[in-house]
C-alpha cells in the first residue's frame, strides 16, 4: 500500500513497506475501480473528470500525480489524497469552505464599500487561497495609491459549521510614506538645490505638514521628469534626457529614496537666422522685428 498526498501544491509519495519487486508488479496492473470520498458539494463525476486515470486503465504513478495537481488547481479543495488498495483507487477530498461573509478590520481611511468592490472573492463563493492572496495585493495597491506603502493586510479565516467560513482582512494602514531624499546624478551645470526647486516632489521636512508634496507619488514623479526636461530645454540643452528615475523603498517601508540619473548633453546657441516669406504682400523686413532672439543667444525651445 502506498499513499500520494497533495498539501499546498506539493505532492508527496509515501511508499510504506514496499519492496522493489512489489512496486514493479503494481506498476503493471489494471485499475479495477475508482472511489471518491469526502465530497459534499462537488459531484463525484466532476471529481472523476479531473482524474487522468480511470477504471480499466493501466496503473501509472505519473498520471496519478498529474491527477492530484489537476484537482488541486481547481481551487475546490483544501486537501487531497489518493490511496491504492486492492487495485482500487480511493480519492479522498476535503473541500474548501464556502465563504459566508467578508469583513474588513482596521481600515479607518478607506471605506468598506471601496475595498469590497476591489476584491474578486464574494460571499457564497468557494474559498480559494490563491485568490485570497491576489485580493490582498489589490487591497495593498489601494493604500499604495494613497501613499501608504507600509500598509499590511492579513487575511483570517474563521471556520463555521456546514463547511462555511468568514473571511476577515485585518488591515494596518500604516503612516504616509514620505520622500526621505532626492538625489541627482550627471548634473554638471545645475546643482541639486537648483533642480529640487524645479520639481514638485519635495523631501520630508517638519514644516511641510500642510502639503502632500513630500509623500511619494509615482504620478508626481512622472510630472517631475517633464518639468526637468522643459527646464533644460529652456536653458539651451536640446539633447537633454533622463536616463532613469528610481524610487527605492526603505527596508522598513517608511520612506523612499529617489535618484534621477541625468544626461545634460550639449548646450546650443542660435546661429545665422534667415527669414523667407512666401506670403503675398508680406515682406521679410516686416517679420524681422517679430523675432525675439538673435545669433549667439542660447537656444530656447
Amino acid at each position: 500500500m502506498f499513499w500520494i498526498r497533495v498539501i499546498n501544491f506539493v505532492s508527496i509519495f509515501l511508499l510504506i513497506g514496499m519492496p522493489l519487486k512489489t512496486l514493479l508488479a503494481e506498476e503493471s496492473f489494471i485499475v479495477e475501480k475508482v472511489v471518491v470520498e469526502g465530497n459534499q458539494r462537488i459531484e463525484t463525476d466532476t471529481i472523476r473528470s479531473y482524474l487522468l486515470i480511470q477504471e480499466g486503465d493501466l496503473f501509472s504513478r505519473r498520471r496519478i500525480d498529474q491527477s492530484l495537481k489537476s484537482l488541486y488547481a481547481t481551487g475546490y479543495f483544501a486537501d487531497l489524497s489518493i490511496k491504492l488498495k486492492d487495485k482500487t483507487l480511493v480519492v479522498k477530498v476535503i473541500e474548501n469552505p464556502v465563504i459566508n461573509r467578508i469583513a474588513f478590520e482596521g481600515n479607518l481611511r478607506v471605506e468598506d464599500e471601496i475595498l469590497k468592490n476591489e476584491i474578486s472573492l464574494k460571499p457564497r463563493v468557494v474559498f480559494n487561497r490563491p485568490k485570497v492572496q491576489k485580493d490582498v495585493e489589490k487591497l495593498l495597491n489601494i493604500y499604495r495609491v494613497n501613499g501608504r506603502y507600509a500598509a499590511t493586510v492579513d487575511p483570517k479565516v474563521i471556520l463555521l459549521p456546514q463547511n462555511r467560513a468568514n473571511l476577515v482582512f485585518e488591515i494596518d494602514e500604516g503612516p504616509l510614506t514620505k520622500v526621505d531624499s532626492i538625489r541627482f546624478i550627471g548634473n554638471k551645470t545645475f546643482d541639486d538645490s537648483d533642480l529640487k526647486s524645479i520639481i514638485s516632489t519635495k523631501e520630508d521636512r517638519w514644516y511641510r505638514f500642510f502639503t502632500s508634496s513630500d509623500t511619494y507619488d509615482p504620478d508626481r514623479l512622472k510630472v517631475d521628469r517633464e518639468l526637468l526636461r522643459q527646464y533644460y530645454l529652456a536653458e539651451g540643452y536640446a539633447d537633454f534626457r533622463i536616463e532613469s528615475a528610481v524610487a527605492e523603498l526603505a527596508l522598513d517601508r517608511g520612506a523612499f529614496y529617489i535618484t534621477l540619473n541625468l544626461n545634460e548633453g550639449e548646450r546650443y546657441k542660435f546661429g545665422e537666422i534667415n527669414i523667407s516669406s512666401g506670403i503675398r504682400n508680406v515682406e521679410v523686413d516686416q517679420l524681422k522685428p517679430l523675432i525675439e532672439f538673435k545669433k549667439g543667444d542660447w537656444y530656447d525651445k
